[in-house]
């Protein structure tokens, strides 16, 4: 994480497990490494900067790096520096601010701003969940977070409906978690989304909300439990598997992380901040997956995860 050279042959070594793979016609393990190539001097570097990681096609004759088609390609940050950043993100339990990161690195506020949003787009996984697969138990819940943008809290209002919100669904025998980040809390979006995630086959288990009731019994799914909240009820006395404390305990996580680490979130990038912390929690100890196959996780999912910076976004 300290030298170029070998951050090149460490990414290369991932990335390119049978020979390196031209960006530009596709042929593997066809092309050569070019030694001693610096680049333009400038006043800065009059004698110019090596330029490590360059290849050179022999079937098309193009030149290029492994930062190709990755994370890493147009950044002008040395790529030790993008793999130091990688692990002080995976590595800290509530996340590590962008401030922290510019830091700790030695680079401006807004090159570790866009640095960690595109790690955290690594981090994101768009396939269905597949929760509660052989009648496994799938814990549900949603949270508030944040300001909805362009939502006023009503006079005497209860609840969060100016607040963002989110769904989140823990399957207890995987030990894994899937968030999205949802308009609203009715019944109408919710349901089709659970669908899409978990099994017929599965025992879903819910607090008291309404927009959950009537989906057990073989109707949605095999069978649907919970726990009433609202009178103080967080484990059935009856059941005592049946509770929601597992995704409660991943919403403590992701609060303390989002009002003590971030602190504010843009709703446009609720959905990468949500995708770290389902991140980590998927991949955390109690998995028997420790910080440097967490960070080896991240970095084999950088290709074709190219995010444009907009000011808009900023």
């Amino acid at each position: 994480m300290h030298d170029e050279a070998a951050a090149f042959a460490h990414v290369e070594a991932m990335l390119w497990a049978d020979g390196p793979v031209c960006p530009h016609c596709g042929v593997v393990d066809r092309a050569y490494r070019l030694e001693g190539v610096r680049s333009k001097p400038s006043k800065k570097n009059p004698e110019g900067v090596e330029r490590h990681g360059l290849w050179k096609c022999r079937d098309c004759r193009g030149q290029f790096t492994v930062r190709k088609g990755t994370i890493f390609e147009e950044s002008h940050l040395p790529l030790h520096l993008w793999l130091q950043a990688i692990h002080l993100l995976v590595s800290s339990k509530k996340g590590i601010s962008s401030h922290q990161m510019h830091r700790v690195l030695g680079i401006t506020y807004k090159s570790a701003w866009f640095l960690t949003h595109r790690i955290r787009e690594c981090m994101r996984d768009g396939a269905l969940a597949g929760f509660g697969g052989d009648g496994g138990i799938v814990e549900v819940d949603e949270t508030f977070i944040g300001k909805e943008p362009g939502v006023k809290k009503a006079k005497n209002a209860r609840g969060g409906s100016h607040k963002m919100k989110m769904l989140t669904l823990v399957d207890r025998t995987t030990k894994r978690a899937k968030s999205i980040v949802v308009d609203d809390l009715k019944k109408s979006t919710l349901i089709p989304i659970l669908i899409e995630n978990i099994a017929r086959e599965a025992y879903v288990m819910t607090d008291e909300a309404s927009q959950y009731q009537g989906i057990g019994a073989g109707k949605v799914f095999e069978a649907h439990g919970w726990t009433n909240h609202s009178a103080g009820e967080y484990v059935n006395l009856k059941d005592r598997e049946m509770h929601t404390n597992t995704v409660e305990g991943f919403y403590s996580i992701f609060k303390r992380g989002m009002k003590g680490v971030y602190q504010h979130c843009g709703k446009q990038h609720l959905h990468r901040y949500a995708a770290e912390f389902d991140f980590r929690y998927n991949n955390r100890k109690a998995n028997g997956i420790d910080d440097s196959q967490r960070a080896l996780n991240v970095l084999s999912s950088v290709k074709h995860k190219r995010l444009t910076y907009k000011l808009s976004d900023f």
